[in-house]
């Protein structure tokens, strides 16, 4: 195809993909569940699991693969954006405030997970259908323990949020062990990624530089920035000159820690979380905001969908497979945190809040996975299923949250812990 053919392409591509988002989005908001998962479904449904399947023919011809590179492009931008959106709002302090049990119960939606994804890889890596043949088997464990022990912290965070639950105990502890559980399981992939591509010299680049990098960034990086946020106060909100700037410094960071080897999306949420709070925070919210979760986020559901056919998994063994990952990621990451977090003795109740919270993998488990079959590490059979598990967990946090502890507080519980919300310590991104 011609620059110019892909070009009116990608317009209609863009049209139809914001369109079927957003209805989607409509209708799952209607029963309770947030726009994020509306998302995810929407971008399955324009893939072979029901448009290829419908209309094979016209579904090539909107999302042929010759043109699927620009489509990828414009997703990683969108991630990378959203991420630092979600760092500028990212409170630092909730993890200080609540470091035992949310370490405890983060340890625990790792451990756990890891073990019981390392087993279930142990059965599934002698078979073709689901890793790569390059892989060892102990990659293998790894990436798909790591896979299970994703959360979705975007999700949680808005959850919480809309919930008037941010700056609570509950909110607080949720948020530290979410963060905190999402940073492990992002350092195991990075060095796992790094050793499956067999240079143990991309491993130690990877893991030292990004750690270099995040050191000199919430340092020196931190005291630079600073002067952004007075100019923003002198100002009264951020100009297009310095959002230029900053813009500038989100794709420098995405390059930087994309070429060391621990993917784009890190140099984003670390540079976000340097940034001045206050009316410098607000201001590049307000702007950033709208466009990103509404235009260009929709963009990685629908890439992700169209690589996702659920028609791969075709057999009985195959869908005792993916019944057996969903059942894994449920008892490994939401009754292990519900468990750990019992032991810290918070109640029973705020726990199993906990638990479903953290059990919800959303966005950030549909990155890892496009990171894992674009490297070639899974194939499109696990790809799938893993994905099928990622929506179904998405779909069980919002209701079991609100069964087990959501329709139990007080009309006046809810107004008193929703005037303790500081803007800080939330992420109210629209859907996500």
């Amino acid at each position: 195809m011609s620059n110019a053919e892909l070009s009116i392409l990608f317009f209609m591509q863009l049209a139809v993909i914001l369109g079927i988002c957003r209805l989607v989005g409509f209708l799952a908001r209607k029963v309770g569940q947030p726009q994020v998962v509306g998302e995810m479904i929407a971008g399955v449904l324009l893939g072979p699991s029901l448009f290829g399947l419908l209309l094979p023919g016209l579904q090539h011809q909107l999302f042929p693969k010759g043109a699927m590179s620009i489509l990828y492009a414009s997703s990683q931008v969108g991630l990378v954006l959203y991420m630092f959106l979600i760092g500028v709002e990212f409170d630092i302090d909730l993890i200080r405030q609540r470091l035992r049990s949310a370490v405890s119960v983060s340890l625990a939606g790792i451990i756990a997970p890891l073990l019981l994804g390392s087993l279930l890889a142990i059965v599934l890596i002698g078979r073709p259908e689901f890793f790569s043949a390059q892989l060892v088997p102990w990659e293998a464990m790894v990436f798909l323990g790591a896979a299970v022990s994703i959360t979705a912290f975007p999700m949680l965070a808005r959850i919480i949020f809309e919930r008037g639950l941010a700056g609570t105990s509950l909110g607080t502890l949720a948020l530290a062990a979410g963060s905190t559980d999402d940073a492990i399981s992002w350092c195991i992939l990075a060095v796992v990624l790094a050793i499956f591509k067999q240079n143990a010299s991309i491993a130690i680049l990877a893991v030292v530089g990004g750690a270099l990098y995040a050191i000199l960034i919430l340092t020196v990086g931190r005291s630079l920035l600073s002067r952004l946020g007075k100019i923003a106060e002198r100002d009264e909100g951020i100009r297009g000159p310095m959002l230029a700037f900053v813009l500038m410094l989100v794709m420098i960071c995405a390059w930087i820690t994309d070429t060391i080897g621990i993917y784009a999306i890190f140099g984003g949420f670390i540079l976000g979380i340097a940034m001045p709070r206050g009316v410098f925070a607000r201001s590049l919210k307000n702007v950033l905001e709208p466009i990103v979760t509404n235009f260009m986020l929709p963009l990685f559901f629908v890439y992700s969908g169209l690589n996702t056919s659920v028609g791969l998994v075709n057999s009985w063994f195959l869908w005792g497979i993916a019944l057996l990952i969903l059942i894994i990621a449920v008892a490994g990451k939401g009754i292990a945190c519900w468990l750990a977090a019992l032991i810290n003795k918070e109640t029973n109740r705020e726990a199993m809040a906990i638990g479903s919270l953290m059990n919800a993998r959303g966005l950030m488990e549909l990155i890892l996975l496009n990171i894992g079959l674009q490297q070639g590490i899974i194939t499109p059979t696990l790809f799938t299923m893993l994905v099928l598990m990622a929506i179904i967990t998405t779909l069980m946090a919002s209701p079991i949250f609100e069964f087990v502890y959501g329709r139990y507080r007080t009309p006046q519980a809810t107004i008193k812990e929703a005037e303790i919300v500081q803007p800080s310590a939330a992420i109210p991104v629209e859907g996500q």
